[in-house]
């Protein structure tokens, strides 16, 4: 016969996320949770504070630190009647997770003079908890991430822009700075959703026939794949030779099928790489994402303001800051206004920012034409850090943003725009005259206007479009030729005064 009542025996143990030389978030409750045995009491102390707990009856347990000033190095000890636990070189100060796909997965070493950089990453107050990937279609408890001190050794394989974002803000701030780093290249949002936050959004249920699809025909690709990698292989190796003898990037090896435990499985990297962390304490959020998702760019402007609340609902830590990149130039500048949908990707991370305590940092004059991993991470990270540093910290007279456009005032056969965040006054990044600007009429065809900056404001004018209802700025793929800024050298955020049907319409 089954045993009733049975009581629950565990040994003691932490969440993963907790290990030597952590940084846990200072000045705001500080929660720690694990398992032990039922009915057990655990007892956490840090830095002369003290919390406890009693486990379940399933084991699990959480002890709430009161909120704890900035400092270090200290020892967090876990105890229990059966068992103790102690870490080490554990600081407090401000504690930021880092996450998307690839530009934020970048490392160090790949960045702008990367090696210089590695070199002198030498900061005993910045420490990395960088996850694994793990991708699984059920919610985790648990995932490896060991805490690393950043050093020339271990800070190589950091996320660039995360780097950058905390060596910014632990000079400015002067404590400890962790950052959780997890991202994982070439992934959708909706991988790093919940179901439940998929399923609420209208249409949403393409996502899921799309993948139901994949899986079902995954094993006759995968054997079809592993049947042509021979010569896969050997085709590669030809090409790949071939673009080193020209100077030219090598190709990338054809990749298998996606399919089962594939990384942009619906709710996949939810399960595996966020679910797991809460609810540590953390400041707040950086987010690089969204090159994955430009072919279904309108439906981004559901999923990542439902992915932002769900974390936030999941944290249960309130309205935390969520700072995001919004995508930079790429691919080959084009002759004439048109469609793009890069430009509509940028238009849906920019409607996020209707949530409270988001921001965007713009880096559409930061990106490469043949590089979708631009290298300078430098910048990037330091406008995030910008935002964080204005916004979080209250650093004063600080312009935190590039110009965002406010409204639009046709006069006679001129637009006139007007934009906030001009941050002293509008400019352009060259000297030159205000470019990347296009107008249409009624006809919805656009056609390059000729802008001049007049105060806060630009007045656009074009022969041959008389009767303009219309505006769009650095609306392509690469607007290479976009150069306004504000007098703190932040760009222009791209925009359109319409809302016509885009390249995306539709696509779910």
């Amino acid at each position: 016969m089954p045993l009733t009542n049975a009581v629950v025996h565990l040994a003691l143990a932490a969440a993963s996320i907790f290990g030597d030389h952590m940084v846990l978030q200072r000045d705001q409750p500080v929660p720690v949770w694990g398992t032990a045995s039922a009915g057990e009491e655990v007892v956490v102390a840090v830095a002369g504070r003290e919390a406890k707990a009693v486990a379940d009856a399933s084991g699990a347990w959480k002890a709430t630190l009161p909120a704890l000033a900035a400092g270090g190095p200290f020892t967090l000890k876990i105890t229990s009647g059966s068992g103790a636990l102690q870490f080490t070189n554990v600081a407090v100060g401000e504690v930021w997770l880092a996450s998307g796909q690839s530009n934020m997965e970048w490392p160090l070493l790949s960045a702008r003079d990367g090696t210089n950089e590695v070199a002198a990453a030498n900061h005993p107050g910045i420490r990395f908890a960088k996850l694994p990937h793990v991708s699984t279609n059920a919610p985790m408890s648990s995932v490896a991430a060991p805490w690393a001190v950043a050093t020339p050794g271990s800070a190589r394989s950091f996320s660039a822009v995360a780097w950058f974002f905390a060596r910014d803000l632990e000079k400015q701030l002067r404590v400890p700075i962790g950052i959780i780093q997890a991202a994982w290249g070439g992934t959708m949002v909706e991988a790093w959703m919940p179901t439940a936050a998929i399923t609420a959004l209208p249409e949403t249920h393409t996502i899921f026939d799309r993948w139901n699809q994949l899986v079902a025909a995954y094993p006759a690709l995968k054997k079809k794949y592993d049947e042509d990698l021979p010569r896969l292989k050997q085709e590669w190796e030809a090409a790949a030779a071939k673009a080193k003898a020209e100077g030219k990037p090598a190709p990338r090896l054809a990749r298998p099928p996606s399919g089962p435990g594939s990384p942009n499985g619906p709710a996949n990297l939810w399960n595996g790489m966020i679910h797991p962390l809460a609810p540590v304490a953390i400041r707040g959020v950086i987010w690089y994402q969204g090159e994955s998702n430009t072919p279904r760019a309108e439906q981004y402007q559901r999923l990542f303001p439902a992915m932002i609340r769900a974390w936030r609902e999941h944290w249960a830590q309130g309205e935390f800051p969520f700072y995001f990149v919004q995508l930079a130039n790429y691919l080959a500048p084009k002759p004439a206004p048109g469609g793009s949908a890069w430009a509509e990707l940028r238009e849906a991370q920019a409607k996020a920012l209707a949530l409270p305590a988001t921001g965007m940092a713009t880096a559409i004059d930061l990106g490469e034409e043949k590089d979708i991993h631009p290298r300078n991470k430098q910048e990037v990270g330091r406008r995030l850090a910008l935002l964080a540093r204005a916004r979080v910290y209250g650093e004063k007279d600080l312009v935190d943003s590039g110009p965002m456009y406010r409204s639009m005032t046709v006069e006679g056969a001129a637009i006139r725009l007007a934009f906030d965040a001009c941050g002293g006054g509008l400019a352009t990044r060259d000297g030159g005259a205000p470019a990347g600007f296009a107008i249409a009429g009624e006809d919805q065809t656009f056609a390059w206007a000729d802008a001049k900056i007049e105060g806060e404001t630009i007045l656009l004018t074009c022969a041959s479009v008389p009767k303009p209802v219309a505006a769009r700025y650095a609306w392509a793929d690469n607007p290479s030729t976009a150069n306004v800024v504000n007098k703190a050298g932040l760009p222009l955020a791209p925009f359109r005064t319409d809302s016509w049907p885009g390249l995306t319409s539709g696509k779910n």
